[in-house]
């Protein structure tokens, strides 16, 4: 599944692609790929819009458009791309937007779990996440004292949306790392310390990955090479980068994980 990484570099991608273009017509091709409103709704109140933005907000793609927001989660196996001249629809396809200037916007999802979502009331759907990694409010002080609020093991916490917003299995794990910390640590017993460290990684990796557009490995999305820089992520076996220690691999919370023994202790 694209985390923060993924999908900040499809948005940054896309954002001079579309800003400024209409949407003349959607072709839905798979009614289950609109979570809201109705197929018909959704086709009638997208057409005429102009893209006035693309950002994101999480996992979440937000293209904004003058009357509504236009929300998609490509989820396990969706991908976004512009494509020009006649339009030849591919077997995945699942939402054609026919665009201004001979251009079109087409969502491939094999696996059918991305959803969209047109709307003019987007907290309705992202107003239960935590805050970004890199909003100024989430500070080392914010993680300690919510970590603190929590009797939870820390990955299944991190990858808590409404917790954090962004981190995936992926960069959870290579956040962990890099902090030192054990997956199954108690959220409660964390110290300032380790906060802070935790605070540090998180938007380290993450800067990282979007610096490297991200990571291409078990999904469609093309074009990072974050996955050539694993500190352990898919790496079980192979020797930490810290200490050379052989990297684990185990399960939490039917997550594959994957750690590194001696610098990530479970005390």
């Amino acid at each position: 599944m694209p985390e923060l990484p993924e999908v900040e570099t499809i948005a940054r991608a896309l954002k001079p692609e579309l800003v400024g273009r209409t949407i003349l017509s959607a072709d839905l091709r798979w009614a289950r790929t609109v979570a809201t409103p109705s197929s018909v709704q959704f086709k009638k109140q997208l057409a005429g819009q102009e893209i006035v933005d693309v950002s994101r907000r999480a996992k979440y793609l937000v293209i904004q458009l003058k009357n509504y927001n236009l929300l998609i989660h490509l989820r396990m196996s969706g991908d976004l791309a512009i494509r020009t001249g006649k339009i030849k629809p591919e077997k995945h396809d699942r939402l054609l937007l026919h665009l201004s200037d001979h251009k079109y916007l087409a969502f491939n999802d094999t696996r059918k779990f991305g959803r969209v979502w047109l709307t003019d009331q987007p907290e309705k759907i992202l107003g239960k996440l935590g805050p970004e990694p890199f909003d100024r409010s989430f500070t080392s002080r914010w993680l300690f004292e919510n970590l603190q609020l929590q009797k939870r093991s820390l990955k299944p916490l991190l990858l808590d949306q409404t917790f954090i917003a962004g981190l995936g299995n992926i960069y959870t794990d290579e956040c962990l790392h890099m902090a030192q910390l054990h997956p199954l640590a108690a959220s409660n017993n964390v110290t300032q310390k380790q906060a802070e460290a935790l605070h540090k990684a998180i938007r380290a990796v993450l800067k990282e990955g979007i610096r490297r557009n991200g990571a291409s490995i078990d999904w469609v999305y093309r074009g990072g090479e974050y996955q050539n820089h694993f500190r352990v992520y898919g790496r079980d076996g192979s020797p930490c980068p810290l200490c050379g220690t052989k990297i684990q691999k185990f399960t939490v919370g039917q997550r594959g994980t994957h750690i590194c023994p001696n610098c990530q202790r479970l005390r």
